[in-house]
């Protein structure tokens, strides 16, 4: 009977600002999240045994208040401040580790019930100080922000979203449901280098297909300068839509906000 090592599990909250990375998942030749975390793992476990697995894979120059990864390890940290302490010294200095704890072998993070949140975050109407470029979309155009904020609405609920998945196929699983989608003056981030106003497009789901939020952000800026009417976004969340919304809003608007485990 061949032995098997005992594993250890730990879940990870962390966050990131995405502008110089090509998303989460590693590619070959480019600089991407996870190879620099498992790079930092690799180098504070000294080479030891380890896996990670993340909660949701962003795009590229997404980022992230709060997300969680999975860690596998066939040792167990006898002091888990200090292992956070020393993972933090040690990754760059756009990702910080915000708790860890031990979880068991029954969780999976990837099949686990979750439910996520996403912040999008904009302004209009001027060009904006460069700062902002990594966190906030500049809608150069002037946008009808009361008319947006009742197109947010129409997401609410259960729809078929097809319109709002990047190169969808025939046998996507469309039907799905938003708990929240709402449009609201910024008040979360705050700069002296930022707009007079800006806003954020809060939206909150079980599941999101690829650019999906995206896709969302981009019907509505498109509602704000006159392109699209309530009535043509009323009629792509319906079944037998053959409605294609294609401008896929710009990535570094978009912010992994939180990740909640049922």
């Amino acid at each position: 009977m061949q032995f098997q090592p005992k594993k250890y599990y730990y879940l990870i909250n962390f966050q990131y600002l995405g502008y110089r990375f090509h998303g989460w998942q590693k590619q070959p030749n480019v600089k991407t999240l996870h190879l620099m975390v498992d790079r930092t793992l690799n180098y504070i476990l000294e080479d030891k045994y380890f896996k990670t697995l993340v909660s949701g894979r962003t795009d590229a120059m997404v980022s992230a208040e709060n997300a969680t990864l999975e860690l596998f390890l066939r040792h167990k940290i006898d002091n888990l401040d200090a292992f956070l302490k020393l993972f933090n010294y040690n990754l760059p200095q756009d990702i910080r580790a915000l708790k860890i704890k031990e979880v068991d072998q029954k969780f999976n993070i990837i099949n686990n019930p979750k439910i996520k949140e996403y912040l999008y975050l904009f302004t209009y109407g001027e060009k904006c100080h460069p700062f902002c470029a990594p966190i906030m979309t500049t809608i150069l155009d002037d946008l009808d922000i009361e008319l947006m904020k009742k197109g947010a609405k129409l997401f609410e609920g259960e729809h078929y979203m097809k319109s709002y998945c990047y190169k969808p196929t025939n046998n996507g699983i469309y039907m799905r449901v938003i708990e929240t989608c709402e449009l609201v003056e910024n008040k979360v981030y705050t700069a002296n280098y930022f707009p007079k106003k800006s806003y954020i497009l809060r939206v909150k789901g079980k599941g999101f297909m690829r650019n999906q939020i995206r896709l969302m952000m981009g019907a509505l800026i498109d509602l704000g300068k006159g392109k699209l009417s309530l009535d043509d976004i009323k009629i792509s969340l319906l079944p037998e839509s053959k409605v294609k919304m294609d401008y896929i809003a710009p990535a570094s608007g978009l912010i992994l906000n939180n990740i909640e485990f049922e």
